[in-house]
């Protein structure tokens, strides 16, 4: 999970009409997030206030469809969504279009992440570099509206996939590669706070950039 105040390294960064689109090696490269958010199934998030215990486990799909739409609207604000805000405490952070691009692949992620769960006994999951990702894939030049799009289309996949889930399958294992160990239901209330956090670092982001 990304750092939601891992800042952004140039300032405030703004691209406009006639603006070459910066591409991931132009841009300072954020420091990676190695913080184990695991803590987040048992207290709320003191950031973006996410609260497991708060969410109906049948109400998840619901949640992930309620966000996609959320971040369908912010990928439509203007030129600010390929700004990154001034520096963080701890450096450069990504722009809202960097932040729906991940997003975008977090949905993705966990719905093959899912289907293992569901479909063999206690998989273990490959290690998912997110930062690599972000600059192999050049989410900084990505085009916002196919973006969102792809990340409307990502969320409903997976939406749809957990809202067929019943029973003591809510209860089957999988271990990430770092020891982790989930059920599908740690995996999906996991799962679920980061695009809402991500939610809050574009908002905070916007704000940063019209204080400048």
């Amino acid at each position: 999970m990304r750092n939601p105040t891992n800042g952004a390294g140039i300032g405030a960064f703004v691209i406009g009409a006639d603006s070459n689109v910066p591409t991931m090696a132009d841009l300072p490269i954020p420091n990676p997030d190695t913080k184990n958010w695991t803590w987040v199934l048992d207290r709320p998030c003191p950031d973006c206030e996410f609260d497991a215990s708060a969410v109906p486990r049948d109400d998840i799909g619901n949640q992930i469809r309620t966000n996609a739409a959320r971040f369908r609207q912010l990928l439509k604000s203007g030129d600010r969504v390929l700004a990154r805000p001034p520096d963080g405490p701890d450096g450069p952070v990504w722009s809202a279009l960097e932040y729906g691009a991940h997003v975008r692949d977090v949905y993705d992620q966990f719905h093959q992440r899912f289907l293992l769960m569901l479909t063999e006994d206690d998989p273990r999951f490959e290690n998912w570099d997110q930062d690599a990702t972000a600059r192999e894939a050049d989410y900084a030049s990505a085009d916002p509206g196919q973006v969102a799009v792809d990340l409307a289309l990502n969320a409903g996949k997976l939406a749809d996939l957990l809202d067929k889930i019943h029973g003591d399958q809510w209860q089957r294992r999988g271990h990430r590669s770092d020891g982790s160990d989930f059920t599908v239901e740690s995996m999906a209330f996991y799962l679920l706070h980061d695009p809402v956090h991500h939610v809050w670092d574009v908002e905070q982001g916007f704000e940063a950039l019209a204080d400048t």
